[in-house]
Formats: structure tokens, C-alpha cells, sequence
């Protein structure tokens, strides 16, 4: 570390892979802090402000939605009742046409002539008593009916297009259904195997996370940002774990790569980067504090939460930069140090960072393909109960 003389030499620069490698990554980070503040804080903003105008209509939606079910439970029982009297009328029908034929084989025939002469005959159309209303009166009552149609239109129609919005506002998105309880999964998850499959590698994997658009409420630049912070830590870590040893194995192996030898340290250090990288997400994302103020939906307190919310989120932004910057620079210095002391070290190094950085991308393919395994069987049939199955799903979901 006191060796600084060394890195701001020509060819501690100009051979130094570390040096190329981190200086990008620092200057994306500022990009990143620019396009943050500039339209992706306010996206944010204003995904939180469609919250609480949802948060706000809710009771009208609840209203609605227990509206509907009343109107399906009774148009099921209507549908009942008329399968009922349809079938009722069959069978007095029938009743009556045995009556008749009864009645038929025992009359002579000139009885039975008149009989079917009554039966076919049209009852009489009765004349119409009611009483007749003036003409001005019935235009008067007429007009008040269509004006009061026409405003309950109008409300109706408006409310309709509230109820729409809010509903699409507060629908699940991919972590949300992945994290519901196992009574609300049954209720709203139909997804299939390979559907819930997919959204862990979007809401989990870090590559699909960070550079593919999903429907959470995170700053998408702030997550390209930790794909690439990430793979800093991983390349430090694995500089950390390069010692005496590690570099009199390498002189015994003239140079070569021992992939073997090399395995326990490209192993360890992909753990200590997986914790380093959980803490930095903690304060990079924004998305579970605003689930959290989603989920409560009590209006009383809107206003004092929204605003709380959104200088936590704030804070949480500059604390992650603040973080991100000093161990970025501290990063850049120790690693351009290492190469350019150790320079022919520095190309072991490279590798073992790619392979545990490689490693990172890859078994989460494999992982991700157990959870669903116990998930789906478990909220498939409604009738068959098994919560636990359910709830091994979602430990395994953690991983």
C-alpha cells in the first residue's frame, strides 16, 4: 500500500489490467448519480404518488369488488332458480298432457272433438282499463329520468375509470406474488412452473435484474450500477486471499494456472462478495420500503408516510453512493497497487475473479429451478391443503 511510486510510473499504468478495469466503473458511477437525480428519483416519486391515489380510492374499489360478488352470488342463484322452474314446468306439463290423454280415452268421439276445439281455442284479449296520464305530465317525468340517468351515467363511468386505475396501480408484481402468504397465493397465484420460474431470475439473478426492465420499483440505473460495483468486490476479495503461499505456488508452477489449488479461495471469496453485495442492495433499493407503504392501506396517515417514505428513500440514495464512491476509489487504489506491483500475479488473478464472478451467474439457474418444485403442487388444488410445502418453497427461494 505505501508502494505508490510504483503505480504512477509509465508501466505501472499501461500494464495494469485493475487500473483499466476500475476507472470505468468509477466514472459510470457518477453517470449514474447524474441520471439518478436527473429523471429516475423522479419516476420513482411519482410511482409513490400512483400509490397513495390507489391508497386513497381503495374503499371505492373494495366497494365495487363486494358489489360484483353479490352480483354473481345472485345471478347463480337466478340461474338455480330458473333451472328449478324450468324444470317444473316439464313436469306439470307432463302431468297436464297425462291428465288429457286420461280424460281422452274415455270420451266418445263427438266429446272429443269438442274438447279440442276449446283447448285450441285463443283466449280473448282483454281490453286495457288503466287510466290515461296527460301528455305533459308523462314529457315532464320523462325528462327528470333521463337527466338523472344521465348524471348517474356520468358518476358511473368516472368511477369505473377510478376503480381501472387503481386496480392496475396496486396488482402484484413479480416479488410481491413470490413473497405472498400461502392463503393469498392459493386466492391470486395462477402462475405455472415455468412463469414463477422466470420471475426469480428476474427478480434474483443479478444479471437479469440489472439490465432487464421489470415491473418492480427500483431505479434501474442504480441497478446496473451494483451489477458493476459488484464485480469490483469480487475482484478485491479474491486480491485479498492471494498471499505468500499463493504466490510461492504459483513460482513452483512456473506461471501456469492451478485451477485446483485455486478452487478453495475462488469459493470462499464468492461468499464474502455474496454478503458484501446483500448489504449493498440494502441500500441501493427502494423497493420494500415501498411495498411496505403499498401494503397499509389506512388513508389517515397517507400523507405523513408518503413523505416519510420518500426522505428515507432519499437518504438511502446518498448514503449509497457515499459508501459506493469511498470503497470504489479504495478498491481502484489496492487492486491497481497489486497489479502493478505483481504483474505477472495479476493475470491469476483476473481468472480467479471471472470464474467465482462466472460462478455467481450461473448457479442460480440451477437453484432457482427447486423452489417451484414444491410451490406450484402446493397452490395448484385449493382442496388439498399443504402450507408446509408451501413454506419450504419459499426458504429455498431465499437462496
Amino acid at each position: 500500500m505505501q508502494c505508490y511510486k510504483i503505480l504512477l510510473t509509465k508501466d505501472g499504468i499501461i500494464i495494469n489490467i485493475a487500473f483499466f478495469i476500475t476507472i470505468p466503473i468509477i466514472i459510470f458511477q457518477f453517470i449514474a448519480l447524474i441520471i439518478l437525480y436527473k429523471t429516475q428519483k423522479k419516476e420513482i416519486f411519482e410511482e409513490i404518488k400512483d400509490i397513495d391515489f390507489a391508497i386513497k380510492n381503495w374503499d371505492l374499489v373494495k366497494a365495487y369488488e363486494k358489489e360484483r360478488e353479490m352480483k354473481e352470488r345472485l345471478k347463480r342463484l337466478n340461474q338455480k332458480k330458473k333451472k328449478k322452474n324450468k324444470l317444473n314446468l316439464k313436469k306439470n306439463k307432463e302431468r297436464k298432457e297425462k291428465k288429457e290423454q286420461k280424460i281422452i280415452k274415455i270420451m266418445n268421439p263427438i266429446d272429443y272433438y269438442f274438447f279440442t276445439e276449446v283447448l285450441n281455442k285463443h283466449n280473448p284479449v282483454k281490453k286495457n282499463n288503466q287510466i290515461k296520464i296527460k301528455n305533459h305530465s308523462i314529457k315532464t317525468e320523462s325528462n327528470k329520468n333521463s337527466f338523472r340517468n344521465l348524471i348517474d351515467k356520468n358518476k358511473n363511468k368516472n368511477n369505473q375509470t377510478i376503480i381501472k386505475k387503481s386496480k392496475e396501480i396496486m396488482e402484484y408484481n413479480d416479488r410481491e406474488k413470490n413473497d405472498l402468504t400461502y392463503d393469498l397465493a392459493l386466492k391470486y397465484d395462477k402462475r405455472t412452473y415455468c412463469q414463477y420460474y422466470f420471475s426469480l431470475l428476474r427478480t434474483k439473478h443479478i444479471f437479469f435484474f440489472s439490465f432487464f426492465k421489470n415491473n418492480d420499483y427500483n431505479s434501474q440505473i442504480i441497478k446496473m450500477d451494483l451489477f458493476f460495483v459488484g464485480f469490483t468486490i469480487y475482484y478485491t476479495v479474491n486480491a485479498l486471499f492471494f498471499n505468500d503461499n499463493t504466490m510461492h505456488k504459483i513460482y513452483v508452477d512456473e506461471g501456469s494456472y492451478n485451477l485446483i489449488y485455486q478452487l478453495p479461495q475462488i469459493v470462499y471469496s464468492s461468499l464474502i462478495s455474496t454478503v458484501f453485495n446483500i448489504l449493498l442492495k440494502f441500500l441501493a433499493l427502494s423497493e420494500g420500503n415501498i411495498l411496505e407503504h403499498k401494503k397499509d392501506k389506512n388513508k389517515n396517515s397517507l400523507n405523513e408516510r408518503t413523505t416519510k417514505l420518500k426522505s428515507k428513500i432519499s437518504n438511502k440514495f446518498i448514503f449509497y453512493f457515499v459508501i459506493g464512491f469511498i470503497f470504489l476509489l479504495i478498491f481502484w487504489y489496492y487492486l491497481s497497487m497489486f497489479c502493478a506491483i505483481y504483474n505477472q500475479t495479476q493475470y491469476h488473478l483476473i481468472k480467479d475473479t471471472l470464474i467465482s464472478f462466472g460462478l455467481s451467474l450461473i448457479y442460480p439457474f440451477g437453484i432457482y429451478l427447486l423452489p417451484g418444485l414444491f410451490r406450484i403442487p402446493s397452490i395448484s388444488n385449493p382442496k388439498n391443503k399443504r402450507k408446509c410445502l408451501y413454506d419450504f418453497s419459499k426458504l429455498l427461494q431465499m437462496l
